[in-house]
């Protein structure tokens, strides 16, 4: 089943990286009470998703949380140090951007937006989207259909919705 609006948003659990090294976050902690934006993307330093879609999130941060967002988080099927790695290399970490470590894609698989296309070496990763979320819910999904693109699920999309 893929996740939809108006959907709850199952429970999960995610690595990022602290102060003090690997942590982890729950969905609950994450959404309890609070508007956020998760976007997803098929991995970290890959072509699309460095030079479009993580982009797109570092400039219009600061305009999406003046829309009442409490966070910006990005999910990818990467480990933690990968993730943290390439938040610095990109600016997600100075522009606020908490990064979201599915490392094994069992939460990507759980909601439906897994997939795999071995001739590049990405297995089991996550499609293309950004969503809002409130209180835990999906209120707004923009899911890309044609992979190497970032579309719809770019922040400006984001800005729109909100």
């Amino acid at each position: 089943m893929t996740i939809s609006v108006g959907d709850t948003l199952p429970a999960a659990k995610f690595q990022y990286m602290s102060a003090n090294g690997p942590a982890v976050y729950t969905m609950a902690e994450l959404t309890a009470g609070k508007k956020i934006v998760i976007f997803a993307l098929p991995g970290a330093y890959t072509s699309t998703c460095s030079t479009a879609h993580m982009p797109s999130f570092t400039r219009n941060a600061d305009a999406i949380r003046a829309k009442g967002v409490d966070a910006i988080y990005c999910l990818a099927v990467n480990d933690v140090f990968v993730m943290q790695s390439w938040a610095e290399e990109l600016g997600a970490d100075a522009a606020g951007i908490g990064m979201l470590s599915d490392s094994d894609g069992s939460y990507t698989a759980k909601i439906g937006f897994d997939f795999s296309a071995p001739p590049v070496g990405l297995i089991g990763r996550s499609r293309r989207y950004s969503m809002i979320v409130d209180d835990g819910v999906v209120t707004m999904l923009n899911e890309e259909i044609e992979r190497g693109v970032c579309d719809i699920s770019g922040a400006e999309t984001i800005l729109d919705q909100l």
